[in-house]
């Protein structure tokens, strides 16, 4: 199989999942490396192919036609991340990344694709299986997030909730 078969494949395995596809499942149905897959997907997303990395695995994201985003910076421990985080998917917004701006590295963002609340539980549980340090905690707990919802009112209520909550910086 040439890379760029393996490629359409990586596509199609993605587009036909309903489930994040981790590297090394990849790896093995396409008989390569786990590091072959990461440079593949590099590659396609370097070609504009939506494909997003999230704790979960890969997944191929489809833009949603009538949808609208908006970025908010937030701040508070690490202990209310499941809070904060639910109070967004709760009122019909997914969490689409984490974005802070570190003061060497510049802006860094990681894909989170959190729609639901199944989603938002398995986020967590891989957060405390792996005791991993979230971004906020390179940058005094301000981070932001690109949230995205049916409605402009929907990402109002959203801010609202979040600026109720203490964690909206204005």
């Amino acid at each position: 199989m040439t890379k760029e078969q393996r490629k359409q494949e990586i596509i199609k395995l993605l587009k036909e999942s309903k489930i994040p596809l981790s590297g090394s499942y990849l790896a093995e149905k396409l008989n390569v490396s786990r590091q072959i897959i990461v440079q593949d997907i590099a590659l396609l997303r370097a070609e504009n192919i939506n494909i997003m990395s999230t704790a979960r695995g890969y997944i191929y994201y489809i833009e949603k036609g009538s949808t609208h985003k908006r970025v908010v910076t937030v701040q508070h421990e690490k202990e209310k991340i499941e809070n904060e985080l639910t109070a967004i998917v709760d009122l019909g917004g997914s969490i689409i990344d984490v974005i802070i701006e570190h003061p060497i590295y510049g802006e860094i963002t990681a894909d989170l694709m959190i729609e639901s609340r199944r989603d938002l539980k398995e986020f967590m549980e891989i957060m405390k299986k792996n005791e991993t340090v979230p971004l906020l905690r390179l940058t005094n707990r301000i981070h932001m997030h690109t949230i995205e919802a049916k409605t402009e009112k929907i990402l109002d209520e959203i801010e609202c909730n979040l600026r109720e909550k203490g964690y909206l910086v204005e």
